[in-house]
């Protein structure tokens, strides 16, 4: 496999995960969020075939108090991970905005390699100073980000379709 950017002067006709959402930001809005600085899209690609098996779209995001019902969730959470110089009110972080593998791809582990590549990415020569990874999970979705050791961030999401999961970058720097 290869991961080059998504160049928005190159479209995407055609693309299937079996599912619409996915399938049309692939191939209507990726350009649009990249062309407005809004997140960047990556392409996972066969090095034999380049066929497109998979893509990504990440942005900025960050871990704040306003993530938690009240400052006294947020101060738990913050102090099993930094040491009292390092607490400050929002800690910088990556979000996976879409993650989406082809259905003829599936079950060959893409999916998790993505998520690998993304954590390594940003620990690598810390290029961004970024903590953690964070992602709006379809609730169909959750299980794949719980076996890739991401977390709930809170319970505020329980009942909506999606839930914020987070991945501390530390994990990987501990291993």
């Amino acid at each position: 496999m290869r991961i080059s950017r998504y160049n928005p002067d190159k479209p995407i006709v055609e693309f299937d995960c079996g599912d619409e959402d996915l399938n049309d930001f692939i191939i209507n809005e990726a350009a649009l969020y990249q062309k407005a600085l809004l997140a960047v899209t990556y392409l996972v690609e066969s090095s034999e075939t380049g066929e497109l098996l998979a893509y990504f779209s990440l942005a900025n995001d960050r871990v704040s108090l306003s993530d938690f019902e009240n400052a006294t969730e947020f101060n738990r959470f913050r102090r099993t991970r930094f040491t009292n110089e390092k607490r400050i009110k929002s800690y910088p972080a990556v979000k996976v905005c879409r993650l989406a593998v082809t259905a003829s791809a599936r079950n060959i582990h893409i999916g998790t390699d993505i998520i690998n590549y993304i954590k390594y990415y940003f620990i690598d020569n810390n290029k961004t100073g970024c903590r953690f990874v964070t992602v709006d999970a379809y609730i169909e979705a959750i299980p794949f980000y719980e076996k890739n050791k991401f977390t709930f961030l809170n319970d505020d999401d329980i009942n909506s379709h999606t839930r914020l999961l987070y991945f501390d970058l530390n994990e990987v720097l501990s291993e």
